[in-house]
């Protein structure tokens, strides 16, 4: 009988070794995957910070250039005008006009810039209401109607009084009038824009903006919300773009935690597709 309990305690203690080595085993191995799931995240935080500071710099960069420009414009016509007093009125209001209209796209590439940062950085800042869509294109469509009447440009707006957002006024205006600006600077003379609802669920409506117009390749279509890219960046600058536009659109899209896209519409053009909250 001693020899069977003997035999069992044996039994007992070797498995108990053996549960030991196994669960030692176990713990060196979950010690491993913490440490390099440390090591992991340190890294891909590391990146992310050097994708950060690398993205900042670029963003410095093209601001720096994008000021540039309209500045260097200005300085070159005052100076033009400084020096030479007997310049002729008709020359020198030409001057003075050219002036103005660079520091009218200055003042708008800083108040561009200034969104960005405000979106970026303090996202919380933008109070909320409900906005009724059809009244807030309706107000954009008085905004801009001389530009849309020199460009022969038809707006229909597919969107009845009963569709209510919620969100910052602001932020909503400047979804909508960028969109209309970049239809009327590049889609072309005498093209019709659409404004409609393509869809609807519970908590969203999913707005479809757009043209007939010229349209761009393809490939740019991936890279048309990044700041400062341009299709084409001679005739965007003589437009009076700042490249700030679109990606005002898709930060303030996003910060009303909709989604936005874009691409070739059926009727020839571009159509940025994009959805809002409902007001509940």
């Amino acid at each position: 009988m001693s020899t069977v309990i003997i035999i069992l305690l044996l039994a007992v203690v070797i498995f108990l070794i053996f549960a030991l080595i196994m669960v030692r085993q176990r713990f060196t191995h979950l010690k491993k995957s913490l440490e390099e799931g440390r090591m992991s995240m340190y890294d891909q935080l590391q990146n992310a910070e050097e994708d950060k500071n690398r993205l900042k710099r670029q963003l410095t960069q093209n601001v720096a250039h994008e000021l540039k420009t309209p500045v260097s414009s200005i300085q070159g016509y005052l100076e033009t005008i400084v020096s030479d007093p007997d310049m002729d009125e008709e020359t020198k209001n030409h001057f003075i006009q050219r002036c103005f209209t660079q520091s009218q796209r200055l003042s708008s590439l800083l108040q561009d810039i200034s969104t960005l940062n405000k979106l970026d950085d303090a996202p919380g800042s933008y109070g909320r209401e409900s906005m009724n869509i059809l009244a807030l294109l309706n107000t954009i469509l008085l905004d801009v109607a001389q530009k849309l009447k020199e460009k022969n440009i038809m707006v229909r707006i597919l969107i009845g009084p009963e569709v209510i957002v919620v969100g910052n006024h602001s932020l909503l205006y400047s979804i909508f009038r960028n969109l209309t600006d970049n239809a009327i600077a590049y889609a072309g003379d005498g093209v019709t824009v659409t404004v409609q609802v393509l869809s609807e669920d519970e908590n969203f409506y999913t707005f479809s903006f757009a043209d007939n117009g010229a349209g761009v390749a393809a490939e740019h279509l991936p890279h048309l919300f990044e700041r400062f890219y341009r299709v084409d960046k001679g005739r965007s600058r003589k437009m009076g773009g700042t490249g700030l536009g679109l990606a005002i659109v898709k930060n303030a899209v996003l910060l009303h935690h909709g989604s936005i896209s874009v691409r070739l519409a059926q009727t020839g053009g571009l159509e940025f597709i994009f959805s809002l909250p409902k007001a509940k």
